[in-house]
């Protein structure tokens, strides 16, 4: 059987590349006699394939010896927990409220301390990013989150926030890696990586030294303390080894396409052959304003339910997989990840075209 489009919002596609070397290293991994997935993850084999993950990423971000990388486990949802925890000292954090996902780390962090939310895009169904040039910070508070690129809602910040100097969290699960950032811009910036850079069950965390406490109050849990995990490395306990092999990997296909700025061009030819179809299209609407629009999930509807859902089934038989909605929203969404390949997005468009016709 060939392999199919694949539009999901993660878990999500990977370079064909890197699943080929994956399976040919399967039963030997570098003359091991092993594979990856049964390794001791003390071994020196598997210490140099996480050290060399780690300055990989390092050098496609350009992550300074002020932050340490933390290769976790527990996904966004662990982080939204774990973020109050460590950095609550006066117990007030300022949340930007632009998604589903931002939503729930402000409800979370309600557990830890007062997340206020100074800012939402929830009066119109998240399809804005709102004006963040002026907010009402706290001046007590902490850090400033915000959830950077929405997966449900296809929007994106073009512009972080004005944060008036207090610390910037950002959870980029969706948009890792497929574009130039400057690190310096946050305290805190991690993502799950099964939308853009490997399996689910690895999150990373990249986070500046002095934000890492060792005075936390004593109930907060040994695997919650970004400490522990600095300390030890990202071995504190038995790590997601084999979704960090895969981490690795991507990380060196990214490089051998040309880094971060090569992702970037690629990604915006990608989403220019999709948004443009839509903006010109009679049938098909994108719903997020123009301004405030995702490289990565791309939301679009008819208008008509029965018509969604005949859309979805036929593009499913057509060999474009996944691309229904979030149970929240419905309509149809097609992620177009760094792994999606512009012939993909090409395919989707002609299909999209072709049902346009049929159906309109």
């Amino acid at each position: 059987m060939s392999r199919v489009y694949n539009f999901s919002a993660g878990p999500a596609v990977l370079p064909e590349e890197v699943l080929r070397e994956a399976a040919d290293e399967m039963l030997d991994y570098n003359g091991s006699g092993m594979s990856v997935m049964e390794m001791s993850h003390r071994s020196k084999v598997y210490d140099d394939i996480i050290k060399t993950a780690e300055a990989d990423l390092r050098d496609l971000i350009g992550i300074s010896d002020d932050y340490e990388v933390l290769f976790l486990q527990g996904g966004a949802w662990t982080q939204f927990a774990a973020v109050p925890m460590n950095l609550m000292r006066n117990g007030v954090a300022d949340y930007i409220v632009t998604g589903q996902w931002a939503k729930k780390a402000w409800q979370e962090a309600q557990k830890y301390g007062k997340a206020v939310k100074i800012a939402s895009s929830e009066d119109e169904t998240f399809s804005y990013i709102p004006d963040c040039s002026d907010l009402p910070i706290d001046d007590d508070a902490d850090y400033v989150y915000i959830c950077e690129n929405n997966t449900i809602y296809g929007t994106k910040f073009h512009k972080l926030p004005n944060t008036k100097g207090k610390t910037l969290v950002a959870d980029v699960s969706s948009c890792f890696l497929s574009e130039p950032v400057d690190i310096n811009n946050y305290g805190i910036m991690y993502g799950g990586v099964q939308k853009n850079i490997g399996p689910a069950g690895v999150v990373i965390v990249i986070i500046r030294k002095d934000l890492i406490r060792d005075d936390l109050d004593e109930k907060v849990p040994t695997m919650l303390q970004y400490k522990t995990h600095a300390d030890a490395r990202s071995l504190f306990n038995t790590p997601p080894a084999y979704g960090i092999y895969i981490c690795g990997k991507v990380f060196k296909w990214i490089k051998k396409q040309g880094g971060l700025a090569q992702m970037k061009a690629r990604n915006e030819e990608k989403a220019k052959i999709l948004y443009d179809f839509l903006d010109s299209s009679e049938l098909f609407k994108g719903t997020v304003r123009k301004e405030d629009r995702s490289l990565m999930n791309v939301p679009f509807v008819t208008g008509n339910d029965e018509l969604d859902a005949k859309f979805v089934a036929e593009s499913k038989a057509a060999g474009l997989e996944n691309l229904k909605g979030h149970r929240t929203v419905g309509g149809m969404r097609a992620s177009i990840y760094n792994a999606m390949p512009k012939a993909g997005v090409e395919k989707l468009v002609e299909f999209m075209s072709d049902f346009e016709a049929k159906n309109k």
